[in-house]
């Protein structure tokens, strides 16, 4: 079995609250669609604006090789506008469900049938291959849905749609709804919404029920709750059912990114198939598993969807992962400076981030920088900043045993740390700041601070660095990193001397 797919984006898609694309942002999407293998394009509603019609000539004036479809009520001026755009192809919809026809359109039901047989033999007439769709099929009365249905296959349709509008579909149902509408005898669509998380569970019901097409949306996106996801879908078709379609499944991961930029509704990190948390992995045990066989913990591989693994290191991450990702980087730490590594990532792990490779490479290169034994170190550090407060920074440093404790203040609460530390270490070593480079390595306020800092002592000149998710102690760090060095460098020398 092969299912179509007929891709709605560019019309449900685009119903999504607060989503409006311009003529050429649809006429991008619409490329790439093509690209990617769908079936059907339905390239907008014709009958909405000018804009909307520009879009749809756009698109097929490209002769793409996907049929190029247009959304139109069963009226003439919708076929007509349809008609202007040089569509190939209507998705003629009518509703219903007497809750529609009644409380919406005010008619009965025998007029609603009519009106529907009319649109669809009017569209034929004027060439137009017509997909005939129930709005609200699933609270419709069954014996009226396939009778309007049937009508509409005699008067020229050629193939059908059931829309399940507002998701009241359960997957055992789907089954059962969609396998009646295939005694129809035409190709059956599978129009699933997704307001009970059911979208994708209720497509794959009735493509197995004998429907041969599905309605979807790149990423899901559409009115409410969206429609059924469209990688969702035909990556579980392929995977689970052994059922295929066109699609390209190495470009899902690069469509959804389109999609998501184009409209401006971007993933929750654990959407299946293309989140960017899809293929990622923290804990030890599942990270040691993908790297010694990815079937362990990957049903299928990010390169199926052009996606890519990623091992993401927190609370969870066991210590083979940061070796293998050193390793990789080109690092080499013995087992001293791993420790202090591991223990880093591990309480940044605690304080609730996540460190990514910049980090660790970060993280990596600040310990390799560190000094095994260090004559000068913190004990304790206060800072006081504020609206109308003068920053003031407290100290207690111990250098070589020796407890020291200074205040100092200036323009900001690094500017004052800085200034207690200088005069804390004063007696040893006389430090100027010459240079002081500061980068988020990541995006967020709670990305990771790098600070480089440049130190004069005499003719005697350090860089230092440090790495942490404190602009204030990394600041003080790398402070304290260069006069270890400038201790260090003076202790050899005198050492030297005395030689």
């Amino acid at each position: 079995m092969k299912a179509r797919i007929f891709d709605t984006t560019l019309r449900d898609g685009e119903q999504t609250p607060g989503v409006s694309l311009t003529p050429d942002q649809k006429l991008r999407i619409a490329i790439k669609l093509d690209e990617l293998g769908v079936n059907v394009i339905e390239a907008g509603s014709a009958i909405t604006s000018v804009g909307e019609r520009e879009g749809i000539k756009k698109i097929v004036s490209e002769d793409l090789s996907a049929e190029i479809c247009s959304f139109a009520r069963a009226v003439k001026v919708d076929v007509d506008a349809a008609l202007e755009c040089g569509v190939e192809s209507v998705h003629l919809v009518v509703p219903t469900s007497d809750l529609h026809i009644e409380h919406k359109l005010r008619k009965t039901r025998e007029e609603v049938k009519r009106t529907a047989i009319e649109a669809a033999e009017y569209a034929v007439d004027h060439g137009l291959l017509v997909e005939l769709s129930a709005e609200d099929a699933t609270r419709s009365d069954y014996k009226f849905l396939k009778q309007v249905l049937s009508e509409g296959i005699d008067a020229g349709a050629k193939r059908v749609c059931a829309c399940d509008t507002v998701g009241m579909l359960t997957p055992e149902r789907s089954y059962e709804f969609y396998k009646g509408l295939t005694e129809l005898g035409v190709p059956v669509s599978v129009h699933c919404h997704n307001d009970f998380g059911l979208a994708v569970a209720n497509t794959l019901s009735g493509l197995r029920a004998g429907a041969s097409q599905a309605h979807v949306t790149v990423n899901g996106i559409g009115e409410r709750a969206g429609n059924a996801s469209l990688e969702e879908v035909v990556v579980s078709l392929n995977s689970l059912y052994n059922i295929k379609t066109d699609i390209n499944f190495k470009m899902l991961y690069e469509m959804s990114k389109t999609v998501a930029r184009m409209t401006g509704i971007y993933l929750q990190p654990n959407k299946a198939i293309v989140g960017e948390n899809a293929f990622a992995h923290e804990s030890g045990i599942h990270a040691d598993g993908v790297i010694k066989k990815a079937e362990t913990y990957e049903p299928i591989t990010p390169e199926l969807v052009g996606h890519r693994r990623r091992f993401v290191m927190g609370k969870h991450v066991g210590s083979h992962i940061i070796r293998k990702r050193i390793k990789e980087m080109g690092l080499r730490v013995d087992d001293v400076r791993f420790e202090q590594i591991f223990a880093r990532i591990k309480a940044l792990g605690d304080m609730g981030k996540c460190v990514t490779d910049v980090d660790l490479q970060a993280i990596a290169e600040d310990a390799l920088g560190v000094l095994a034994e260090k004559p000068v170190e913190l004990e304790e550090l206060t800072i006081v900043s504020g609206n109308k407060v003068t920053p003031t920074a407290s100290v207690k440093i111990n250098v070589d045993g020796v407890e020291k404790v200074e205040a100092g203040v200036g323009v900001g609460p690094v500017d004052a740390a800085i200034v207690a530390v200088r005069k804390s270490v004063k007696d040893i070593a006389d430090i100027q700041l010459e240079e002081y480079h500061v980068d988020a390595i990541t995006g967020g306020t709670d990305a990771l601070i790098d600070v480089v800092v440049k130190l004069k002592n005499g003719d005697n000149i350090v860089s230092a660095r440090s790495t942490q998710p404190d602009i204030i102690m990394a600041s003080v760090e790398a402070v304290l990193g260069g006069v270890n060095k400038i201790v260090s460098d003076k202790m050899i020398r005198e050492s030297e001397n005395k030689e």
